[in-house]
């Protein structure tokens, strides 16, 4: 199965620090976020690894082709951002009619993608996307989530002020390949997941619950947050790939 890793977004809530850098390269400890998520997949057997850019693309490809993991890659450049859901239909071709595993690189994770597959072989027959959950201590800025007894999604609340819930949508998901025909049918490049997709699919998204760690890296204040209680960030050496990089960043 292909992995579709997003990491395009501007990251306008962590200026200034994607002023220089892009949000993907965010460094949690000793190494940029977007390097947990290589690790994480390629140990895991995904060897086949799409990642779109856009913001700062120069940096990102630099880092993506001087790292370890550079043989499983594939750049997927973005002049202008295509929604979640633009991006997805545009790797069609390259998915070739079978399933995507997607996931937004902006997140921090140490969550398992073999075991979010497995669970996606479990779903009821009707559903077409699996999305992983997490309990977040921030539900108003997250996309809270309600199921029924069979673990499927039957409404959403899209960052609301007072949400019914701490069960969050994790921005992880298997795809299965119809979804692309849905895509397609909208008749336009540009498309919103979150409110084009999501809402169309109600009642056919399983869900995968997540009880490790998961955390938005979307202000500065989680960022700072991530640096102390993200359970690898201690581990090993700095990553030298990602030391060059910073070196050659806009000053």
């Amino acid at each position: 199965m292909k992995v579709l890793l997003l990491a395009a977004g501007v990251g306008t809530r962590l200026r200034p620090l994607t002023d220089h850098l892009p949000k993907c390269l965010a460094p949690i400890s000793r190494q940029p976020l977007l390097a947990y998520w290589l690790e994480r997949f390629v140990a895991e057997g995904f060897d086949e690894i799409i990642v779109n850019t856009h913001h700062h693309a120069e940096l990102v490809r630099r880092y993506l082709e001087a790292s370890p993991w550079s043989r499983h890659l594939t750049i997927l450049h973005e002049e202008v951002l295509l929604g979640t859901g633009g991006t997805l239909l545009g790797v069609r071709d390259r998915i070739a009619g079978g399933r995507v595993l997607m996931a937004h690189a902006d997140n921090l994770t140490d969550f398992s993608p073999s075991a979010l597959v497995a669970t996606h072989e479990t779903r009821p027959p009707e559903a077409a996307i699996t999305m992983m959950t997490f309990r977040t201590d921030d539900p108003q800025s997250c996309g809270i989530v309600e199921l029924d007894d069979r673990a499927v999604v039957t409404a959403f609340h899209e960052k609301t002020a007072d949400p019914p819930g701490n069960l969050a949508n994790a921005a992880v998901y298997v795809i299965e390949p119809e979804v692309f025909d849905f895509l397609d049918s909208r008749g336009s490049p540009r498309i919103d997941f979150s409110t084009e997709v999501l809402p169309h699919y109600l009642g056919r998204i399983f869900t995968y619950h997540w009880d490790g760690y998961h955390r938005d890296i979307g202000t500065l204040q989680s960022w700072a947050e991530a640096q102390l209680d993200f359970p690898a960030a201690s581990r090993g050496a700095p990553d030298p790939v990602w030391n060059e990089i910073l070196s050659l960043r806009p000053r």
